[in-house]
């Protein structure tokens, strides 16, 4: 069984994804930021795999990485999923806010993979799982900009960091949600920009559109549709052997698309590769 290290594990999917993995059998550290605050109740539910990692951090993440082996010698697999989700028009929201949604979504991976990677590469062996978002090529809506333009930098990271990383032993996989309204704390939690004067200006020509964002989402989920299908999805990635797990794989019951674009995408670039005599470095099962 795999010691996993789960970054923004209090709510949604990294909740899910730590019980599921704990009741299969893995070792789950479950990062969080605040353990003894207000996320001490999430902490305690999770007894005592709960470890203090706050991704806009390099101490933080540097201190997590370090608790987690000493405490279980080893790290086999990271699942990026620590992310933050805002709702506004893409001109209300300030350059300096658009840093703040990159940070957690993309540069917080990447203090993560500074801190885990050198000990993969020594291992010569692990697993980086990027949960990732069907925004970054399926029929995203609007007014979700910031969120879905750092997801998309996310994608794109990920990818480079599949061919970087395949000649050390360390594989890829990246799990593809769809629009979960229910389940996640994405849209209850969500940050809106601060020039609400900009944000105001919007509210004649799309006030209606925007109250009812969520509903017109949650109108396209099938009824059963649950995020637990997200976790036991990585649960399954995680425990298929290296040649076995998919590059990339959608949770999608919206349909929005991003699998059919992916699956397009995907398969230029394994040409491209091709193409440029460097086919070595690519997944074992690079297609979906």
């Amino acid at each position: 069984m795999a010691v996993v290290l789960i970054t923004g594990a209090s709510s949604g999917f990294g909740r899910l994804t730590a019980e599921s993995l704990t009741t299969a059998g893995h070792q789950v550290a479950a990062g969080m930021r605040d353990v003894t605050g207000r996320n001490a109740p999430a902490a305690a539910a999770l007894d005592g795999r709960a470890v203090e990692l706050d991704v806009q951090s390099q101490e933080s993440v540097d201190a997590a990485v370090a608790a987690v082996l000493d405490r279980h010698g080893r790290i086999d697999v990271v699942v990026h999923n620590a992310g933050h989700m805002v709702l506004g028009p893409a001109e209300a929201f300030s350059p300096e806010e658009y840093a703040a949604v990159y940070d957690v979504n993309v540069l917080g991976t990447q203090r993560v993979n500074r801190a885990v990677l050198p000990h993969l590469r020594a291992q010569g062996s692990g697993l980086l799982v990027w949960v990732g978002s069907s925004s970054t090529r399926g029929g995203h809506p609007p007014f979700l900009a910031p969120y879905f333009a750092a997801k998309a930098a996310m994608d794109a990271l990920a990818e480079s960091y599949a061919g970087e990383l395949i000649r050390f032993g360390i594989d890829t996989s990246i799990v593809v949600p769809g629009a979960f309204t229910s389940g996640t704390n994405h849209f209850a939690h969500a940050g809106t920009p601060a020039d609400t004067e900009r944000d105001k200006a919007y509210d004649e020509r799309y006030g209606e559109l925007r109250a009812g964002l969520s509903d017109r989402l949650a109108a396209l989920i099938p009824p059963g549709s649950e995020a637990q299908s997200v976790a036991d999805e990585i649960v399954r990635v995680i425990g298929l052997p290296s040649d076995a797990r998919p590059f990339r794989t959608h949770v999608d019951p919206s349909r929005d698309g991003s699998e059919v674009v992916s699956a397009v995408a995907d398969r230029i670039r394994q040409e491209f590769y091709h193409r440029a005599g460097i086919a070595d470095l690519l997944s074992a099962n690079p297609a979906l």
